[in-house]
């Protein structure tokens, strides 16, 4: 099984220094290129603190520059927010300066608060459909010359400049929960990054299963590489179990109010939901996320990763960004090196 990391800038309270925040999120990835780690995802988000992201193809230009053999992976564009002929360019051109080291994810977005401010009007519901138009003429403006009349895009002949060094395209990846997204990945040779939130692994279960629909109803197309995320945190002592639910629980409290839109951001900071109010309360039990996420010593997060490893999770996404300590972060992450990636390397 290989790893990737998924990290952000993050601020969870004003009182956070920016400059310690960038210098920090950029060492834990020369920490994971250094350590062996396949990939890192840098995400696309909007006027919200707690992700600062608002490109992530500037990020990954930044990270290119101070790597040497991680890969570097958009998770994700979101489609809507942009132009096919902006994003086959951008990304061609990191694919360039990075020397080949470009993962293309693409996606439909997350909240609708960014909706309401980035494209007003559109559903969060509905935004899929821009993401599967804008794919296919991605792919096309990389190979030459391509008009596109669309739903949602119409332009005239145009090509991207420069072109990716990476023949025929870039490895792409597509965020997906929905059954429709499985199928079009599949259908379209897309790799799946996969994210079960604070559920059970029943809950990975159930993606895979569709996964294994969409391959039974396209018969012929290759099996596509399958990741899934978890919050993760490696710690020395089992007595420190509540520090990384504590950290989860009060970042998880912005992040429902983001993904219920209820409002309460003041100057890009979410306020905190009451988690105990929530229909879904029962997710953020302390007790609940210590058995779902990645938390644990050592030990404890083998014995976790092995039973993604046997359900057949091809890669598991270490999501560093969880409103950790920075120095828990680094010490955990270290941890994870030295200590849970070599039993799981290949023999």
């Amino acid at each position: 099984m290989k790893f990737q990391l998924a990290i952000n800038m993050e601020r969870i309270a004003p009182d956070t220094d920016m400059a310690d925040v960038e210098r920090h999120t950029l060492e834990m990835v020369q920490m994971a290129d250094a350590g062996g780690f396949h990939i890192v995802w840098a995400a696309e988000h909007h006027a919200l603190e707690m992700t600062i992201a608002p490109n992530p193809f500037q990020i990954l230009t930044w990270w290119a520059a101070h790597t040497d053999r991680i890969r570097l992976g958009t998770a994700v564009v979101v489609a809507p927010y942009w132009h096919p002929i902006n994003v086959a360019g951008e990304a061609a051109l990191l694919d360039l300066y990075s020397n080949g080291r470009l993962e293309f994810g693409i996606g439909s977005g997350a909240y609708q608060r960014e909706f309401d401010r980035m494209h007003a009007g559109l559903k969060q519901t509905d935004a899929w459909r821009y993401m599967q138009e804008m794919l296919p003429a991605v792919k096309a403006l990389w190979q030459g010359d391509y008009a596109h009349e669309g739903d949602y895009w119409t332009f005239p002949e145009a090509t991207s400049v420069p072109k990716p060094l990476q023949k025929p395209h870039p490895p792409i990846w597509v965020a997906a929960r929905a059954p429709i997204t499985y199928d079009y990945a599949v259908k379209n040779q897309c790799n799946i990054m996969s994210w079960p939130l604070t559920r059970p692994m029943s809950e990975v279960e159930t993606y895979l299963g569709r996964l294994q629909t969409a391959l039974d109803e396209n018969p012929g197309q290759a099996r596509p590489i399958f990741s899934a995320m978890r919050h993760t945190c490696v710690y020395d002592n089992k007595d420190d179990w509540m520090v990384p639910i504590e950290a989860a629980r009060r970042q998880l409290a912005q992040f429902e109010n983001l993904f219920k839109n209820a409002g309460g951001v003041e100057n890009g900071f979410p306020a905190m939901i009451d988690l105990s109010t929530l229909e879904n309360r029962d997710e953020y039990d302390p007790n609940m996320l210590q058995e779902n996420l990645m938390f644990g010593t050592s030990e404890e997060v083998i014995s976790k990763l092995r039973l993604y490893d046997d359900l057949g999770v091809d890669q598991f996404t270490y999501y560093a960004s969880l409103g950790l300590g920075m120095k828990e972060q680094k010490r955990s992450l270290e941890l994870f090196i030295n200590e849970v990636m070599p039993e799981f390397a290949e023999n």
